[in-house]
Order: C-alpha cells, then sequence, then structure tokens
C-alpha cells in the first residue's frame, strides 16, 4: 500500500519539518501545493523530497483538490502543516503500509485529533477526539464547502485508527482569537452568499449551547482551566459568526 502524503502550504517554516519529519518512512512521497511562501517554507520541503509545486490561492477547498490531483498514488493522507503524526499513529500507518491493500470496498480511514494548547494536550470538550478521515482514496474522495472548514467527502466504508493525530494549532490566545476572528468572518460570508439569515437572538442561543456542549455535555471542564478557556473561547467565537451574519442579512 503507497501513500501520498499531501499538504497546501504558505509561510509555514515554523511547522514543516516537525510535520515532515513526523512522517518519514511513510510517505512514498510528499506532495506541497505552496501559494507563495516568502520563508525557508520551500527549502525545508525541498531537504525532505518533496515536490513542490506553485498554485495561487484558490481557497482551502480548491487548494486541497489540487494537491490530490497532484498525487501519484491512489492512497492519500492528507495533512496540515501544522499537524503531526504520534508514535502510535506512525505505527498504525506503517503497518497498514506493510499489507496489502485494504479490502476493495474500504474507501479510508479516520483518526482522532489532539490539540496542544498552552502547552498541554486537550483530552475533551468540542476539541477531541475530533475524528477525521486523512488516509482514502483519491478516486473516491473531494474536499468540498465553503471558505472555511472544508470538508472531506468520501464515497465507501471508513475504518477507524486509534492513534492521534497531533495539531499544534495556537501560538498563544492571541493567535486564537486573531483566528476565530477570520473562521467567523469567512463562515459568515459563506452563509450570506447562500442567503442564509441570522434572527435578533441566533447570536445569543448558539454561543450559549456551543459552551455548554463542550464545556459540560462533552466535558471540557475535566481539561480544568484550559477547557473553561477554549469552551469561552469557542462560545465567542459563535458569537461572532452569527453577529456578521445578521449584520451582511440587513
Amino acid at each position: 500500500m503507497k501513500i501520498s502524503f499531501c499538504l497546501i502550504t504558505l509561510n509555514e517554516e515554523a511547522n514543516l519539518a516537525r510535520c515532515l519529519g513526523s512522517c518519514q518512512g511513510l510517505a512514498d512521497e510528499f506532495v506541497v501545493v505552496d501559494s507563495g511562501s516568502s520563508d525557508a517554507t520551500l527549502a525545508i520541503a525541498s531537504k525532505f523530497g518533496a515536490r513542490c509545486v506553485h498554485q495561487n490561492w484558490l481557497g482551502y477547498v480548491g487548494q486541497k483538490n489540487h494537491a490530490l490531483s497532484l498525487a501519484s498514488n491512489e492512497w492519500v493522507f492528507s495533512l496540515d502543516a501544522d499537524e503531526e503524526l504520534s508514535p502510535e499513529l506512525r505505527e498504525e500507518v506503517d503497518r497498514l503500509r506493510s499489507q496489502q491493500d485494504p479490502p476493495s470496498e474500504v474507501s479510508g480511514f479516520s483518526m482522532p485529533r489532539c490539540v496542544l494548547y498552552e502547552g498541554r494536550w486537550i483530552r475533551h470538550g468540542d476539541w477531541y477526539p475530533d475524528r477525521l478521515t486523512r488516509i482514502f482514496r483519491r478516486s473516491r474522495a473531494r474536499f468540498a464547502g465553503g471558505k472555511v472548514h472544508e470538508r472531506l467527502e468520501l464515497e465507501g466504508p471508513v475504518q477507524s485508527l486509534s492513534g492521534d493525530l497531533y495539531h499544534h494549532s495556537f501560538r498563544d490566545r492571541a493567535d486564537h482569537w486573531a483566528r476565530g476572528e477570520k473562521y467567523a468572518r469567512l463562515w459568515a460570508e459563506t452563509q450570506a452568499e447562500t442567503g442564509r439569515r441570522a434572527g435578533p437572538l441566533d447570536p445569543f442561543g448558539h454561543a450559549a449551547f456551543r459552551w455548554f456542549r463542550g464545556f459540560v455535555l462533552k466535558r471540557g471542564f475535566l481539561d480544568g482551566a484550559l477547557g473553561l478557556t477554549i469552551a469561552n473561547y469557542s462560545a465567542r467565537e459563535v458569537f461572532l459568526k452569527y453577529r456578521l451574519l445578521r449584520r451582511l442579512g440587513n
């Protein structure tokens, strides 16, 4: 079973070596689609033997689909540059590669993703297990969605892996909120373009539900003070999403 590891990048020198290093010995090829990095991203990718292709930004969906189209193998592992394979996940992927191709009806493999936040791995709340299908047959797959939070559309059953995909997502709380503002704006713009509208109580109701779901129902409280911080930021982002959508609809 040969696997192409596909990534999209833009100024990822702080993350890329860690990401590609965690995949060494597992990747039959690295495909890196870069949208114009001005730092050492391409030099780092080249050190790992990656095939680097420039593509002006097409949006998350377009950029990731372009990366899939460049893969030489049927099986693809779609990664973000700020992600890293845990030792347990490496072992599982290595076992997959050492076997013959999975049964033809199997289209992909999912795995839990675990976020490192302020020096701690977050294992409860909305952030965990955050199970994602990242290994899949590219002939049965495509990315879809709006300007943000692309989703994988895959035909056929998916099997589960247990090893974590580590996610080094935020430098600090300022970076956390800056991304929250960006994603809220892109989400609101996408929804407004489809004709969706928000009522006056939607920001409050959706934000309250997100906080309750993450901190209580999904036991974010077990992550202590950081669990509370994450629940608060998540609710704040949801409030902003619906407030912006309401403004766009007026």
